[in-house]
């Protein structure tokens, strides 16, 4: 067996067990119906983008905008939440100005993955809780990465993006998400720490991770309850498949780059939650996703913001 195949089997254990260990909820029909009627109506944007530091970058990771709406029942010690979401993700090489074919071998595809899914958490108030999530989508010229990206360049007056040509072949995707946290640690009331094992599997990311979230300041229990603190979070990750460094799992592209095995992530934030809107900004900073680049020359900086409307 390959290595290559060996990876796969290892994530595909990992998220079993997973789910075997972790009571993992499932979507109940009964479960949704009355969260739809008793529940309350959340609509978030979130918005990931390297030129919001300001510094005219554009490259590797360079936009992330996901819409999605949830309906959330906050009933005594628990929270159950059903929602669905559409988002687009683009992927560039390290310098957009440069043409196709000065593109150097080892740099960052050009690549856009559009998709909509459902969703579904359960969390009690001493911070246990999972998620399940199937993503259905597109990579390549279908997810309107080009057009995307050209006119938004053309509405903001900068630079427009050279090498969508030569961006990775189409092929439609799924991907299942599971989460699962045990009970956070809270020395006092306005300091907790809580951890999550996150998995995805599917022929666009396969991956494994570990993340742990330090919150301090006025801090909420349930989701959609008021709060306001700062944030530190830092993840580790294994990666199994990375379809938008390789190409789509079932249309094989032979690429001079290969994925880094273990991707690590930080992120420092703030967060801001009324009864009805709520508000985050955060800086990310992610290590190189790529084998061959060093993270002097791979490393990726975007800031992140989300927006949420109670309805």
């Amino acid at each position: 067996m390959s290595s290559h195949w060996r990876r796969i089997c290892f994530l595909t254990l990992s998220i079993v067990c997973c789910n075997a260990h972790a009571q993992i909820a499932l979507p109940s029909w009964d479960e949704f119906l009355q969260v739809r009627a008793q529940g309350k109506s959340v609509v978030n944007l979130l918005i990931d983008n390297d030129s919001l530091l300001l510094n005219r970058d554009d490259g590797f990771y360079t936009s992330g905008v996901q819409l999605s709406q949830r309906e959330v029942l906050n009933s005594g010690q628990q929270s159950v939440t059903y929602g669905w979401r559409i988002g687009q993700d683009l992927y560039t090489a390290s310098d957009i100005n440069i043409p196709p074919a000065r593109l150097q071998p080892i740099d960052h595809p050009y690549a856009g993955w559009l998709y909509a899914g459902l969703f579904t958490e359960s969390i009690n108030a001493e911070g246990r809780g999972s998620r399940l999530g199937l993503d259905l989508g597109c990579l390549g010229p279908c997810a309107g990465g080009e057009w995307a990206q050209t006119a938004l360049h053309k509405l903001l007056r900068q630079p427009l993006p050279q090498g969508w040509s030569s961006q990775l072949h189409q092929e439609w995707g799924a991907v299942i998400s599971e989460e699962w946290s045990p009970e956070r640690w809270s020395p006092n009331r306005s300091t907790d720490v809580a951890s999550w094992v996150k998995a995805r599997f599917g022929n666009i990311f396969t991956d494994l991770g570990i993340e742990t979230t330090l919150r301090y300041g006025r801090l909420n229990a349930l989701p959609e309850q008021d709060a306001h603190y700062v944030f530190v979070r830092g993840q580790g990750k294994l990666v199994g498949y990375n379809a938008t460094l390789q190409g789509g799992f079932f249309n094989h592209q032979d690429l001079p780059i290969h994925p880094k095995r273990v991707v690590g992530e930080f992120e420092f934030g703030y967060q801001w939650r009324a009864s009805s809107y709520g508000f985050n900004a955060s800086f990310i900073r992610r290590t190189s996703e790529i084998k061959e680049l060093n993270n002097a020359l791979g490393a990726e900086n975007f800031v992140r913001l989300q927006f949420s409307v109670g309805l």
